[in-house]
């Protein structure tokens, strides 16, 4: 028996059921981040083995990191010059992989999956995310919640990962039932109208394109969403807000703001942060003006924008790409992420937006969070402690740094959040026949047709003197798809089968748009 770690979640449990989610939230006011990850760094350098090696390698003594100015030199860690380098056990703490007690798995696209073992108090930290927004947004602390599951249950991080989190939140005393039926649209109807109207709301939680699937193909068989006061959870994939709007129609919402909210999280480390009402409101603004967003950002496209609690997760920029800091089964010092982001603090946040005339603070506080929903009265469970925020205070505002995020770095596109690699791909154009046919240029991209539905795009270079037809569409499709079933796990079983077949469309040599001459090509657009 491990005396140690049942003392640990012990006491992680009892904090956390006992401890307020504003007090948690306020923490980065009066306890320095840099501390933080200071002390973050210590632990690390002394208990894992190969943390100690890689420290060795870059000839650095852990005593001399004595200030956050010498934390921010050194090296950051990724998964190739660090994780594939060493044994899964040596990345955890004195080397114990029984120190964990669940392992997820993510991306198999290259045919050998990466292991990611954590222990209960690291999903805790996890769970103060999900109470934001079952708080913050959806009001579940006064409303009986039905969360239904939909990510895809497995090794895979979503399912499991996210069923636990919202498993703590009823532990601490919110009225919270929690429903797995996974990505089983058919299971999935069945929960929802057979449980739905016994609570206040139902809450689902899911990738982004399977949600609207989900909603769109119960729409057509009558499933009436709007009497299950429907909110959402998403991760995994960037959306914009028209497509926010789009879905919150379907389902009847009444305040978009409120009624849902995207996750920014990793298998890696888990959530990392997350979308508020308030970064909500932010992020609408800046999509009806997209000079102010490009003033923001440095770009035209819009990034997912959430807040984060620097005491959890600590933001650095490196050269446009982000690197954080935390603890996890694999603690991670200055991880790169291979995301594409910055961090902006809460008041340049609000200057900001001040100088081109919008006050997202005082735009909630009009909005606030008028709703039809019926209350349930507390009263009528005499175990429930409710902590509620001051009444002059707007649920969601809470003075937490923004992180904004555009992507990976890397050739990856994420459908269903699944990240597919041009790798993938590439074998699927390497097939007998079809090899003859192509240069194995090719453009992978993740679309939407005219209903904002999502598809997967290959634009496909022809071999000169080949010339194109249905046929050989068809055949390619068939051939990338097979080769990303049998590579992909992700896709397999992210992916629901009526998405997977992806849209062929091919071209002659040296395409002026996707295959100029001369040019380094691109795999990939986003």
């Amino acid at each position: 028996m491990r005396e140690q770690q049942r003392e640990q979640a012990m006491k992680a449990f009892a904090e956390f059921l006992t401890t307020p989610m504003e007090t948690l939230l306020e923490r980065h006011a009066n306890t320095s981040a840099e501390s933080a990850a200071l002390a973050l760094f210590r632990s690390v350098a002394n208990a894992v083995p190969a943390y100690r090696a890689f420290l060795a390698e870059h000839h650095i003594d852990p005593a001399s990191v004595q200030t956050y100015a010498n934390f921010q030199k050194l090296p950051p860690v990724t998964k190739e010059n660090y994780l594939k380098l060493h044994p899964l056990a040596q990345l955890c703490r004195n080397g114990e992989l029984e120190s964990c007690d669940t392992i997820a798995v993510s991306s198999g696209s290259t045919g050998k999956p990466t292991f990611w073992p954590r222990f209960f108090t690291d999903e805790l930290h996890i769970a103060t995310r999900f109470e934001q927004i079952f708080y913050d947004s959806f009001q579940a602390d006064t409303r009986r919640t039905l969360a239904v599951i939909c990510f895809t249950l497995g090794t895979w991080v979503g399912g499991i990962f996210t069923m636990n989190c919202c498993r703590y939140l009823a532990s601490k005393g919110y009225p919270i039932t929690v429903i797995a039926p996974g990505n089983n649209k058919e299971e999935i109807f069945r929960v929802v109208q057979e449980l739905g109207t016994g609570f206040d709301q139902v809450v689902l939680l899911g990738y982004p394109p399977f949600i609207k699937d989900v909603i769109d193909s119960g729409i057509a068989r009558g499933v009436e969403w709007q009497k299950y006061h429907i909110k959402m959870v998403f991760a995994g994939e960037v959306f914009s807000e028209e497509w926010r709007s789009l879905v919150g129609e379907r389902v009847g919402s009444t305040n978009l703001c409120y009624d849902s909210s995207a996750l920014y999280g990793t298998a890696d480390a888990g959530v990392l942060g997350n979308e508020t009402p308030l970064s909500i409101c932010i992020r609408r603004f800046l999509a009806n003006r997209p000079d102010a967003a490009k003033a923001l950002f440095g770009e035209s496209r819009l990034p997912t924008l959430v807040q984060y609690d620097p005491c959890s997760r600590l933001f650095e920029v490196l050269d446009g790409t982000l690197l954080f800091s935390g603890d996890n089964g694999i603690p991670l010092v200055r991880y790169n992420i291979l995301d594409n982001g910055g961090i902006i603090s809460y008041d340049e946040m609000l200057k900001f937006l001040g100088e081109w005339g919008f006050d997202p603070v005082a735009e909630l506080s009009i909005v606030g969070q008028a709703s039809c929903l019926p209350l349930l009265d507390p009263s009528q469970d005499p175990n429930f402690t409710q902590q509620p925020l001051s009444a002059t205070k707007v649920r969601g505002i809470h003075k937490l740094p923004f992180v904004y995020v555009f992507g990976r770095s890397n050739f990856t596109v994420s459908y269903f959040g699944a990240n597919i690699y041009p790798e993938n791909v590439t074998v699927g154009l390497e097939q007998p026949v079809i090899k003859e046919w192509v240069t194995g240029k090719f453009v992978l991209q993740v679309k939407e047709d005219t209903d904002k539905n999502k598809f997967l795009s290959v634009v496909v270079e022809l071999a000169p003197g080949v010339e194109g037809s249905e046929e050989k569409k068809e055949a390619i499709a068939s051939s990338i798809l097979s080769q990303l079933r049998r590579l992909n796990s992700e896709f397999a079983n992210y992916v629901p089968p009526e998405y997977q077949m992806p849209q062929v469309a091919l071209f002659p040599t040296g395409d002026p748009e996707y295959f100029p001459i001369g040019v380094k090509h691109r795999y990939t657009r986003k």
